[in-house]
């Protein structure tokens, strides 16, 4: 009965990524659910601004995430692309800008004699990059779940290299809230934009659906054969056998999802290089943890340690980190 019941969710999720948003259903259990005539259980997880359908919150209720088909135009992702290989070519310096490479040798797209750039973190001073973050067409639905004063809190421009026979191009399951030392949980929301069509055979994300219900797990380095990504943590422990769902998409295609939603990425199989941008956004009414003596204290040391190297200075702490990155992108700010 529970196989069947995991095949039944498989199959509704997957409805839902097929469909246009105007006719997603969703499920609670092994059925398909109607919406509630009393939406007040909805509250916790999304806002009723008057975008979202009763059955598109009730699908992130049930599920953590939300697609939204053909939301960002192709002019901004064109934009978005040649701005990256700007970065590449160094032809631009972005401050505070962090820029990762594949820990194992793939050739740059770009440059010549350069391992490939596999992620730019933390373009908050880069207007053009940034400018994702402030699209009305983004903003408006982040706003279904952050409320009206939104913060930017974390961004990535993420370039999944063609896989060098070593799977280092996958990113391990993990949750979100591992790198986030603030709160409420349910009001933080990422945004990620496929910036061409993202597969399985490209490395498309994997959601474990439902999984925002739970607890932020224990993460650490995965034990992988071949190495893994610098601050590529993974969940200690997961169910193998809870329902996974590929995440196919197309360019312009946007993904929201829970900071609890356990999430990864499987290796990029085919030659060219994987794009997709995103950013983290929480309510200014979020409030800074200390997470020492937790299980995000491994973060905040690595974490800590990079920033002392970057900045060249010391006692730099895990809340500074943060506090320095985040932008008010809508609304007033309130405590972040």
């Amino acid at each position: 009965r529970s196989m069947a019941r995991a095949a039944e969710r498989l199959r509704l999720v997957v409805g839902h990524i097929d469909r246009s948003p105007s006719s997603i259903v969703s499920f609670c259990g092994d059925k398909i659910s109607e919406a509630p005539a009393d939406s007040s259980s909805l509250d916790r997880y999304s806002f009723d601004t008057g975008l979202l359908t009763p059955q598109q919150r009730l699908f992130y209720e049930e599920n953590g995430f939300l697609l939204i088909r053909n939301l960002v135009s192709e002019g901004d992702i064109e934009r978005f692309r040649k701005e990256f290989e700007r970065i590449c070519r160094q032809e631009v310096k972005v401050p505070g800008l962090v820029v990762m490479r594949d820990v194992a040798i793939a050739k740059s797209e770009f440059v010549r004699d350069q391992k490939a750039v596999s992620k730019l973190q933390d373009f908050q001073e880069d207007p053009e990059l940034f400018r994702y973050c402030s699209l009305p067409e983004i903003l408006k639905y982040v706003e279904c779940f952050t409320g009206p004063n939104i913060m930017a809190m974390h961004t990535m421009l993420i370039n999944k290299p063609p896989d060098a026979g070593k799977k280092t191009s996958r990113h391990p399951l993990h949750q979100d809230l591992h790198y986030f030392p603030f709160r409420p949980t349910d009001r933080i929301v990422c945004s990620w934009t496929a910036m061409e069509k993202v597969t399985r055979q490209n490395g498309c994300l994997v959601v474990l659906p439902g999984t925002h219900k739970s607890t932020l797990q224990e993460h650490d380095y995965p034990e992988w054969e071949g190495g893994v990504n610098k601050m590529y943590h993974g969940v200690r422990n997961y169910d193998p056998d809870h329902p996974k769902v590929y995440v196919e998409m197309e360019k312009g295609d946007t993904v929201f999802f829970h900071p609890l939603l356990i999430h990864g990425s499987g290796m990029n199989q085919t030659q060219g290089f994987r794009k997709a941008i995103s950013c983290h956004y929480a309510s200014s009414d979020c409030y800074y943890i200390d997470v020492k003596g937790t299980t995000q204290e491994n973060i905040e040391n690595e974490v800590s340690q990079i920033a002392e190297k970057k900045y060249g200075m010391g006692d730099v702490s895990f809340m500074d980190t943060w506090a320095i990155r985040g932008r008010l992108v809508q609304g007033e700010r309130i405590s972040m």
